[in-house]
């Protein structure tokens, strides 16, 4: 089973490919809002590293959110069409899930954060358990002071990762028993997401194109906007 994965929710896009002995290639790039540039290049340059034709794909994997409105449709929309055009499966995984998986070897509370713009942030909290990690909140869009409160009135130490936890890293560090996760897993990974979706493959959780959804938590920034601004 050879599972592609496509991870496009923040400002870094990637992709990796991998099975049941791990993750074979993968690229990612921070391209700002060049997501649709970056994404088809990246997949044939991990097809061609990982010495594979696109054909022998029998699942996609997409992260599906939440995250910034552009990268997501552009990530999920691509999945989609290659999913569609193999007639494979797919698995959606939660962006926050991809952050909180790196970490998961730690005893302390994780809090995944993703910078969600004006000022805001989308965030869940997880614990380590055998194998992983599980969700312990909702994914929510919250504000950074909403954040700090979460997090001084934990009863436990804490480890905030994500490119929020480093937008906010000042206000953050002020807290004692927080640590700040390290610069390099900032991003969601397309590799976690690959083997996320492995193990969710082996259960045999698949959907199909058509059930994939984002989880976007709010509206996208142009709509906030031309509903916001004042009339003329």
């Amino acid at each position: 089973m050879l599972i592609l994965g496509i991870e496009s929710a923040t400002a870094q896009v990637g992709c990796a490919i991998g099975g049941h002995e791990g993750v074979l290639a993968s690229a990612h790039s921070a391209s700002g809002r060049r997501h649709a540039e970056s994404l088809a290049p990246q997949i044939e340059f991990t097809l061609s590293q990982a010495c594979i034709d696109i054909s022998e794909i029998s699942v996609v994997a997409v992260d599906v959110g939440p995250g910034l409105f552009t990268g997501l449709r552009v990530g999920i929309s691509t999945a989609m069409a290659i999913a569609f055009g193999l007639s494979v499966p797919m698995i959606g995984v939660s962006s926050l899930d991809l952050l909180a998986f790196p970490v998961r070897h730690t005893r302390r509370l994780i809090a995944a954060t993703i910078d969600a713009r004006r000022g805001e942030l989308f965030t869940a909290f997880y614990r380590q358990v055998p194998g992983g990690v599980q969700r312990v909140s909702e994914p929510q869009v919250v504000t950074p002071d909403d954040l700090y409160g979460e997090l001084q009135a934990a009863s436990t130490e804490c480890l905030v990762v994500g490119d929020g936890a480093l937008r906010y890293r000042d206000m953050l560090e002020g807290l004692t028993k927080v640590e700040i996760a390290d610069e390099s897993l900032a991003y969601p990974s397309a590799s976690s997401l690959v083997a996320l979706a492995h193990a969710r493959a082996l259960r045999e959780e698949f959907v199909q194109p058509t059930e994939i959804k984002p989880l976007y938590l709010r509206r996208p920034d142009a709509e906030i906007n031309w509903q916001t601004r004042p009339a003329q």
